[in-house]
Order: structure tokens, then sequence, then C-alpha cells
């Protein structure tokens, strides 16, 4: 008979052995528990592929996690969750359980850079994830995954059901313990009742030392089960040699409990069980309900993850067949029902319909779709049947673009955020100075109050209301100015946007819609009108420019070569070996070779295209382009609040001088290049002025990346998107002034929370050195603390309009 082998390592299945698990619908028999602990975390982990694509069998585990976390070495697992960046590392986004506070992110990103070929990371307290970015020639994830579990933290990549299940079990230990602390405080406060009142009653020493024994009891689950988290998130920053708020509250716990359990023993001196379990119980209370504001953060985040349909109705020839989103390909048709939501990005071959594009711009009413048209995943299609050619699906479409910007927000760590980790690091180190000198003062003159007192300045001083200031308020307005159709990439521009000085504004596709359209063609040759519109159309072709726009549905008459697009300027090509270029009047004479033609009569906001071939002016393509709706309530409001609003534009002089007047902006400049543009901005941060550049276009990166902040419409080229610190999503410029009225109300609350977490440790501290402040009490005192910082960052989350403009009526409201 043929031995039964292992499907895990391969090894012969013991006869006395029944252990199986069911994988891929079918028993596989293991032959020990190892090999069954291994295949049943594999395959809880989401990577039962794993034994689809090995090679080999997998070793018999000596220990359960080099093995499990082998299987994220494998390419076709690794696909899912790495990213490639430009530069050929690797980036990855994990969630990390086990954090609990500021010291465990400087502690993971500390210990993470000392490993060969890591080149970032980023440790987001709020959101318990890290961004890491690596060299894989240097360094496998199976290792990088290790290195995070050595040090006590359970990392895996982030997917909706990792998070899921991390924050079910989560939520379910931290209620356990919580439980059980409530339990424990009720039970032993009912004894030491009995206790304060023998001690006024002179009760019987042997009972009385039997309601200690009971009391200790009570308090030992609560202090080895539900502070055991304080234990080790202490333990892991002293190891590091970093101190953690964790330090002082384990600590004070320790020693109460440890006292109390020597004063039971000896039957002398006073025990404190019951104060044990009320500050272990209130201080998990307030992390409580800190996790859970965060869950609610996280979790309408995750929402936009949520959007897409699972299946969709591909056309194959004239049937339908329901088939799984991730089934579609590139070039299929499928068929969209009224009501439902359109699962990839695509382009409608058939059919006219209203798109509801919420999910993307934040915007609710439907914007009109017809043949031609591209739509976006997520979106949901309002009125009739589309049939949709499919351009992208999974995450190459537009939705997953943004979600992981989100998730990149989200892991990026603000300078004031790392200012607080760093300061909040200093305080407990004087806290824990300061205990010793009061320890020591009471010591000398009241032996007996010494250890109380000095448990009541650990704990009434710890310091997660200042750890909690920063990063609470980033995180709620992150997530208002996110359904607003504002989203932001990089954590500064919400500390930038709350000191702007200047906001400078492109003209065309960011004032303006960038909807060009012809509106005159007055030939300079013999060549005729829909020539020069033919030929015209031949050098846009494959350009997302703006002006490309203009020349849709225009057949190119011929095939250009040597095309050469020149940022700011125009397009250079030859036509049958003859050199020919469109752009502006100088850009075009300069490159064939002819005196600027005299230009022709414009109307106000036309653009004026000179069109030339050889050594003569062919004609002029003259465009016109329409104020974006809002523009001018937008550049009011920014007025209003302080806020000096300037046009920079490659355009001509004229045509943004009457645009600025239109506007009322008073200081505009034309015909500048993206150097000159930079160099502007760059002389008006020299001068001291923090500057926030709007732009849409390829024109615009280098201005983009050299402002203080920058904003990139949400139609702007992926070029301009990616250099951008925030996207605005919508196309309302009217989120602007909101943007900026959230970001000062932001600066507003960090600082009250910042003040009101240093006058609070200002008034305790002297308090609980004298003794007037009992464990509890302190206790108390700061998990309050912690919900004041925290339930005033919640106000930020409110969405009405009227806060936001603070006080300044909103025009933008009808348009």
């Amino acid at each position: 008979m043929t031995p039964i082998s292992c499907y895990h390592c391969g090894l012969p299945v013991p006869p006395e052995a029944n252990f199986t698990l069911e994988i891929d619908g079918q028993p596989r028999p293991m032959c020990c528990p190892g090999c069954l602990a291994v295949a049943t975390a594999i395959c809880d982990g989401g990577l039962a592929r794993f034994y689809q694509y090995r090679t080999g069998n997998a070793e018999r585990p000596e220990e359960i996690r080099a093995d499990l976390l082998a299987a994220y070495d494998l390419p076709d697992v690794q696909c899912d969750y790495l990213e490639q960046l430009d530069n050929g590392d690797r980036q990855i986004q994990l969630l990390v359980g086990g954090i609990s506070c500021s010291a465990c992110a400087w502690l993971i990103e500390k210990h993470l850079q000392k490993l060969p070929g890591i080149s970032g990371v980023q440790v987001n307290v709020t959101s318990h994830r890290a961004l890491v970015s690596w060299n894989p020639a240097l360094l496998k994830l199976s290792r990088l995954l290790g290195a995070l579990q050595d040090i006590g933290y359970d990392p895996r990549p982030v997917t909706d059901e990792a998070v899921r299940q991390l924050r079910d079990r989560e939520n379910r230990r931290f209620m356990q313990r919580l439980g059980v602390a409530g339990l424990g405080m009720m039970q032993a406060g009912m004894v030491a009742v009995g206790l304060y009142a023998g001690a006024f009653q002179d009760m019987d020493p042997v009972w009385q030392n039997y309601l200690r024994w009971v009391s200790l009891i009570i308090a030992l689950p609560v202090v080895s089960f539900s502070a055991f988290p304080f234990y080790q998130a202490a333990w892991r920053s002293l190891r590091q040699l970093h101190l953690s708020m964790d330090v002082p509250v384990s600590l004070a716990i320790i020693l109460a409990f440890s006292a109390s359990c020597w004063a039971t023993l000896m039957r002398t001196g006073e025990v404190y069980f019951d104060s044990v379990s009320m500050f272990t119980f209130f201080i998990l209370v307030g992390r409580y309900l800190e996790m859970r504001v965060r869950h609610r953060n996280d979790m309408q985040a995750e929402a936009l993850g949520q959007l897409l349909p699972v299946t969709a109705c591909r056309l194959d020839g004239e049937s339908e067949l329901r088939v799984p989103v991730k089934a579609l390909q590139t070039g299929d048709l499928i068929r969209v029902s009224a009501g439902d939501t359109i699962p990839c990005d695509g382009e409608i071959e058939r059919g006219r319909s209203s798109v509801v594009e919420a999910v993307l711009t934040g915007e609710q009413l439907p914007v009109g779709k017809r043949m031609g048209d591209s739509v976006s995943a997520g979106t949901v299609n309002s009125e009739n049947p589309l049939v949709i050619r499919v351009a992208a699906v999974g995450n190459r479409t537009r939705l997953s673009a943004i979600l992981r910007l989100v998730e990149k927000a989200r892991s990026e760590k603000p300078v004031q955020v790392a200012l607080a980790d760093q300061l909040a690091g200093y305080f407990v180190g004087a806290v824990l100075l300061i205990a010793v000198a009061v320890g020591w003062w009471w010591w000398q003159h009241q032996p007996e109050q010494a250890l109380w007192v000095v448990l009541s300045v650990l704990v009434v001083t710890c310091p997660c209301a200042l750890s909690l200031a920063t990063p609470a308020a980033i995180a709620v307005a992150t997530g208002a100015l996110r359904q607003r159709g504002f989203l932001i990439s990089r954590g500064q521009i919400l500390d930038v946007l709350s000191r702007v000085d200047q906001l400078v504004f492109d003209k065309t596709g960011t004032l303006t819609l960038g909807n060009m359209r012809v509106a005159a063609v007055i030939p300079l040759a013999e060549q005729q009108a829909p020539e020069l519109l033919s030929l015209a159309a031949a050098f846009e072709v494959g350009s997302r420019h703006p002006i490309a726009r203009a020349f849709e549905g225009v057949r190119p008459s011929c095939e250009l070569s040597d095309i050469d697009q020149r940022v700011g300027a125009g397009v250079c090509a030859r036509r049958q070996g003859m050199a020919c270029a469109i752009g502006q009047p100088h850009f075009v004479a300069e490159q064939l070779g002819f005196a600027n033609p005299p230009l022709p009569a414009l109307a106000p906001g036309q653009l004026p295209l000179l069109l030339g071939e050889g050594t003569r002016p062919l004609g002029w393509i003259l465009l016109q382009d329409q104020l974006r709706p809002g523009a001018q309530d937008a550049v009011a409001r920014l007025q209003q609040q302080s806020v000096e609003v300037v046009l920079l534009s490659g355009d001509r002089a004229e045509a943004v001088a009457d645009m600025a007047a239109k506007l009322g902006i008073r200081e505009a400049h034309g015909a500048l290049t993206p150097g000159a543009k930079l160099a502007w901005v760059n002389c008006s941060q020299r001068l001291g002025r923090r500057v926030v550049m709007v732009g849409d276009g390829i024109n615009d990166v280098p201005v983009l990346s050299g402002a203080d902040a920058s904003v990139a419409l949400g139609d702007a080229s992926d070029f301009a998107r990616i250099h951008a610190d925030s996207i605005l999503l919508s196309g309302n410029l009217c989120t602007l002034p909101d943007a900026v009225s959230l970001a000062r109300r932001t600066r507003v609350v960090i600082l009250q929370n910042l003040g009101w977490a240093v006058c609070y440790n200002l008034l305790a501290l002297p308090l609980a050195a004298c003794g007037l402040v009992p464990p509890w009490a302190a206790a108390i005192g700061m998990s309050t603390s912690s919900l004041l910082v925290v339930a005033n960052a919640l106000r930020l989350g409110r969405n009405k309009r009227a806060e936001l403009a603070v006080g300044v009526p909103d025009p933008c409201a009808t348009t």
C-alpha cells in the first residue's frame, strides 16, 4: 500500500495521525500538528495559492512563522500587494497589529531602517499602517515581515479581508480586556468598601487579611491580562532604548500591585488593589474609544474600495455572459444597466445616459455621457443602459489610483506629527525624573505615602493627549476634505494651506475648463481652412494637452515624423521631409525661420495658434476656451480670506490680463515659460511668502514641485497628479477656499489640543506631587484628557458649508 504523503511537507503521514485541512475544496492530509498549523495559517492569511505555485514541498516546520512568511516571496503572491517604483524599488502597504502609541511608530521605523536595502519607512499610528519601500535584490519580503515579528508586531499586507480580520480581532480582544478590568474594578471596589469601613470599626485582623487576599485574587487577572498590552508596548520601547507613554503606566500598575501584594503577605501597610483595577479600567476605556474613532475613519476610507461590483455583463457577439470583474480584459465590451455601478474604466460604445461621479469628485449631480465619452470604475449609471469598451480593470483604474493616493496620505507622517512624537518621548523622560524626585522627598517625610504619590505622578502625566493632539485632528480633516472631492496625497499640505500667503493659478485648464474649441481659421497661404485643421490635428494625435481636445473629431490629413513637443511653446515635426510647426507665434517663427506675421483681431479669451511649414506661415487657428464655473466666486472668497491670488500663464499677456480683470485678480503675468513660472514662485518664497500652486498640465509640473504645496485638477495629466500634494477631484474651484478654511480650523484645533495637553499636565503634576490626587483619580484625569482631545478633533468632521466658509456666504452653492 502506498503511504499517504503530507500535503504540506511531503513526508509520510503516520498511521495514527488524524490531521486534515480543507484546501481548494478537498480534505488534505497532514503529518503532524505543526504542518496543520502552518497550512491553516497560510489559508487563513489568504495565501492558499502558495500550494498551487510552489515548485517543491515545504520543509517540515521547526518554526511555524518561517514557512508562513516564505509564501510572501512567491511572485504570484506578491503581484497582489507590491508596487514597483520608478527607481526599481518595491513598495508595500502593511497592516501592523500591536501598535499602541507614537513610540511604536518610532520603534518600527528605526528597526526596519537597520535592514539592508530599506529605502523608506513611514508608520501611521492612527491607521496602524506602514508604507515600506526597499530593494528586492538586497532584502526579501519574508525577512522584512520577520523583522517586524521579531520585535513583537503582527504585520500583513493590506487587503480588505486582512483589515477586517485585524479590526475584528482587535475589537474582540479589547472588549475582553475591558470586561475583565470592569468586573475586577467593581468587585475590588466592593471589597475595598469593607476594608475601609473596617478600618474605622476595628475589624478583626483575620477578616481584614482575608478581604485583602480576596482583593488580590480579583485584581490578579486585571493586572496580568487587561494591562498586558501596556507591558508589551513598554518592553518593546525599552529594548530599543526609547521611552513611550506606556512606560510610566506600566510602572504605576506593577509598583502598585507589587506593593499591595507585599502588604498582604506581610499583613502590614495599605493595599490599593481597587485603585489598580480602577485606573487600568479607565485607561482601557480611553484607548478603546480612541480605537473606535480610528476604526470609523478606516471604514470611511475603505468604503471607496467596496463600491465595485463583483461581476459584470460581458458581450460575446450576440450573447451576454455574467463574468467576474477580474476576468475582464482590455477591449472587452460590457453592458451596464441603469442604476448599476460601472465596474471598470472605459469608453462608451453605444448609448447615452447620466453618470453620478460622486465617488471621484464629491459632486452628487449626474453628468451627461454619450458615445465616445470616458467613464470610470465606481461611478453609477443613473438613466439608460450603456455599452462600454473596457480600458482598465482592477489596480489600473482611476478609482484604484485614488485609493493608492489615500493610503499614501494616511501612511505619510506630517512634520507636526513627527514633532509631537519627539516631544512626547522627551516628556516621558522628564516625568520619570520628576517621579523619582517626588518619591525621594515623600520618602524622607512620609514614607508610607511615597509609593502612592509616585503612582499618581506617573499616571496623571502620561502624555497620551500630547501624542494624539495632532494626528487625530489631521485624520479627521483629511477625511472631511476627501468627502468634498479634495484628495490629499501628502500630509504637509494642511499645514501650508493654513498659513498660505499666495495662491497661484495657471490659466488654461485650471481657471478655464480646458475644453478648447476652434473659433476661427484664417489662411495665410493657398491652403483652405479644412486642410489647415487636418494638418493641425496630425500634430495633436495622442496628446492629452487641453489644446489637443479642440481637434477631436478632425481627421488628420497625414502622418508626421520626428514629432517634438516643447512644453509651453508648441510642437514641431516633419511632413514628407519638410519641417512644420504649430504653437505660439514666436516659437513657430523661430523654429521655421520667418518673421512673425501680425496677429489677427482677437475676441476676449481667444488663443491664437500659428501653423507653419517650410519657411512660411500657413495660417492662424483661433481657439476659444470657457471660464470654469465658480472661478470668480472662488477667487473672491480666497481674497476675503486674505490670500493673495496670482495668475501665471504661458498664454498671451493680453489674454491673461483680460482674464485677470474679469476675475478680479490684481497680479497676473502672461507669456511665461515653465522655467519662468518656477523662478517667479522661488522669488516669492525668498521674500518669505508661502505659495500654493494650482495647475493641470505637464508644463505645470516644475512649478507644482517647486511651490510650498500644490493642487492638481482631477482631469490633469498623470504627470501633474503624481507631482502634486493634493488633487481637486471635483474640479470645483470653490473647494479651494473651503480647504483653506478647514486647514485653518485644523491648525486652531491642533493648537487647542496641544495647549490643553500641556496645561493639563502643568496643573495635574503639582497636585499629584503634593499628594492631592489619588491613583484612581489620576487614571480618570488622564483618560478624560485624551478623550477631550479626540472629541475636539471630531468637530472638524462636521460637513457644514457655513462652518467651512468661516462665516462667509457661499456663492458657489448654486453652481
